[in-house]
């Protein structure tokens, strides 16, 4: 009988372990077969993130293959609160210790906001809102968290860190200089936080080993430190041409969130991306921006990385070739500079010099003074704002200045090719014009001691710059004429450059009219010569000039020279010139205006200035008076070609109040010396994988 319920006890006891373990099986079973894939799946998503990764830019390069601008390989602080759990505040003021110890700059979100030294005091006299009554981003936040008073009024400096101290749970045992310190980092990812800002934030950039070593030292869990890349320049020289980099901004999201430079179908911009902000930077965005690659990270349950691969890799952004010489581009800025300290005139105020290429527009040389450091930018950009000369303003493309004599070349040109006057026509400078009454304009020659230049030819009258000729041609040439011409020319036209530039004005009745004025007919006699309302930047002066110097063909004029793909294996654009207008000019009436502009230099006013050269050059001054007060207030411009014989630049200066322009045919004749004697000796670059004009 014992035995019997021994063996059902025991029959008992098995079937209960079959029973479990068929269950642990079923279990096992339905996790690793049935829902196998979706439990895996779902494994690897708790373990893995994938990270965006920003190819590296493009470099920029002269057309000789000197390399402008490329990049430097640095190392970044970025924060991962949600790895630092109740930690936070503690390993934060850590990181700022260390950052104390080794004198490094962090990203302090009230920085331009709130004072570090006791007691708080504002930097600014309303932080919360700005000049139209609207919430600034410290004011969003603060209506967020009620840091403002009832009123909406702001708080005291000193209440609004009392108030961050209990948002952002600040221990009560810091010192308000701590309490700030930290206030301002938690500020800063707060903005993130609430998609106020869509930059992201780096806590710290451009750090050395010995802080990064520190750093490690620590263990500061959520505390990453990452490799990236910042632009490095290579020229002190060109910066209004080169540009500069930066975050988007959130009034450009909307132009950069759909764009597929790729045409992969897929955005090709983040909100937190680096781009262009204006020169080349900007203009080539799509050459010099890469492909950006997606990397895939596994961490373990304490956030360390145990693995990473990549999904794609990043695609670097092309190499950007410019049209522009660095080496004569370095001599024109420093012919331009000590040119103007060199002027009698006390009052100037910047200047500009444009040379291209008569056969393409190609620019070789864009100088704007006074210029500024691309690599200094960022610590120096509110003296740059505060310096009355302006030196962020690039004036051989914005600047619009008169032209004055320098327009007689379009006015000889409309006269002759409408058949007014013949290469031979002589018209006589009585020294006061007066088809419209005794009272009418004079000559510039009357002016200083009641001379005439007598009979004049086209030729003869480029050479003087006699008015009166200009007056007698341009009245019968007519403003529709004058205007027709001017546009032909490019004068008040774009002229396709890549970079931002204005357009200039030409004058005319509807400009005047436009600007609350009347128009008379006699007001055609000023624009003839150059005055009037007419406004052009120095770039079309340039282009105008070398239209003329070229027979008559207009190109586009253009920076950019060539891209080649990262590693110069492809080539991936090629600039071919580009033909916008055709002047159809006889060839006895372009050559009656040239040999105007070559007596300028061979025997006019800046003839002392062009003697010693190898080449003989075309050129014409200008001065556009500003003011009758003061003969030293007129802006003074010279454009000029060479060499004579067979052109292949054209170059243009302008000096804001350098009085006569003859006194810029010393700068003029510089720049052109050193291009031709730089031409004769510019050895070849031969490295692999440059590019080469």
């Amino acid at each position: 009988m014992e035995r019997k319920q021994l063996l059902l006890r025991m029959a008992a006891l098995v079937l209960v372990l079959a029973a479990v373990l068929l269950a642990y099986g079923g279990v096992l079973y339905d996790l690793q077969i049935v829902k196998g894939e979706d439990y895996a799946q779902q494994s690897v998503r708790r373990i893995t993130d994938t990270e965006a990764v920003a190819a590296s830019r493009g470099s920029i390069l002269d057309s000789y293959g000197r390399v402008l601008v490329s990049n430097r390989t640095t190392y970044q602080v970025e924060l991962d609160t949600a790895q630092m759990g109740d930690a936070r505040n503690d390993i934060l003021l850590r990181l700022l210790e260390v950052c104390r110890e080794e004198d490094v700059a962090w990203n302090d979100g009230l920085a331009d906001i709130l004072t570090v030294k006791s007691p708080a005091a504002y930097l600014t006299a309303d932080p919360f809102r700005d000049g139209e009554g609207e919430l600034t981003w410290l004011g969003e936040v603060a209506k967020e968290h009620g840091w403002l008073e009832e009123d909406g009024s702001a708080p005291a400096a000193g209440v609004l860190l009392d108030r961050m101290r209990e948002t952002y749970e600040l221990d009560g045992d810091l010192t308000d200089r701590e309490a700030r310190e930290l206030a301002g980092v938690l500020y800063a990812l707060d903005l993130r936080k609430q998609e106020l800002t869509w930059s992201a934030y780096v806590f710290a950039q451009d750090v050395d080993i010995d802080f990064i070593t520190k750093v490690k030292e620590r263990g500061l869990t959520g505390v990453d430190i990452e490799a990236t890349s910042v632009r490095e320049y290579n020229t002190p020289y060109a910066a209004h041409l080169l540009g500069r980099v930066g975050p988007i901004y959130a009034e450009e999201w909307e132009d950069y969130r759909t764009l597929d430079l790729n045409g992969d179908g897929q955005p090709d911009y983040q909100m937190d991306d680096t781009v262009g902000k204006d020169g080349a930077e900007q203009a080539f965005e799509r050459y010099l921006r890469g492909s950006d690659g997606v990397r895939i990270i596994e961490k373990n349950t304490s956030g360390k990385t145990v693995n990473e691969s990549w999904r794609t890799q990043p695609v670097p952004g092309g190499n950007v070739a410019l049209t522009i010489d660095i080496d004569l581009q370095a001599q024109v800025e420093q012919i331009l500079a000590d040119g103007v300290a060199s002027l009698d005139s006390e009052e100037v105020e910047g200047a500009a010099a444009v040379m291209i290429g008569v056969d393409d527009g190609a620019v070789l040389a864009m100088a704007s003074y006074p210029t500024f450091d691309l690599a200094s930018y960022g610590t120096s950009y509110n003296d740059y704002v505060a310096d009355p000369l302006k030196p962020l303003f690039n004036r051989a493309l914005q600047g619009q200045y008169a032209p004055g004599s320098t327009f007689k070349m379009v006015t000889a040109v409309a006269g002759l090719e409408e058949g007014i006057i013949e290469p031979d026509t002589r018209i006589l400078d009585t020294g006061v014009y007066t088809y419209y009454g005794a009272n009418g304009p004079r000559c510039w020659i009357y002016n200083q001691g009641r001379g005439t230049h007598g009979l004049q030819t086209v030729s003869q009258a480029i050479q003087n710059s006699c008015n009166v000729f200009f007056y007698d041609v341009g009245r019968q040439v007519g403003i529709r004429g004058l205007q027709r011409y001017a546009a032909a020319f490019g004068l008040g036209e774009p002229t396709g450059i890549e970079l931002f530039e204005r357009t200039g004005i030409m004058a005319g009745p509807e400009y005047t009219e436009s600007m609350g004025s009347t128009w008379y007919d006699g007001s055609t006699l000023s624009v003839a010569i150059g005055q009037e309302s007419s406004q052009f930047t120095p770039v079309q002066l340039a282009n105008y000039i070398a239209t003329l110097a070229n027979g008559g063909t207009r190109y586009q004029v253009h920076l950019l020279q060539s891209v080649k793909s990262y590693d110069f294996s492809q080539v991936l654009y090629e600039h071919e010139p580009v033909v916008l207008e055709t002047i159809d000019i006889a060839p006895e009436n372009l050559e009656a205006v040239k040999e105007g502009m070559l007596a300028v230099t061979t025997q006019g006013s800046a003839a002392r200035y062009f003697a010693d050269l190898d080449f003989q050059v075309g050129a014409k001054t200008g001065s556009a008076q500003l003011t009758s007060a003061n003969t030293n207030s007129s802006n003074a411009v010279f454009v000029c070609f060479a060499p004579y014989d067979d052109p292949e630049v054209a170059l243009a200066l302008v000096v804001e109040k350098g009085g006569s322009g003859a006194l810029l045919g010393s700068m003029a004749a510089d720049i052109l010396d050193y291009y031709f004697s730089a031409a004769d000796t510019q050895g070849a670059v031969s490295a692999e994988g440059t590019l080469i004009r």
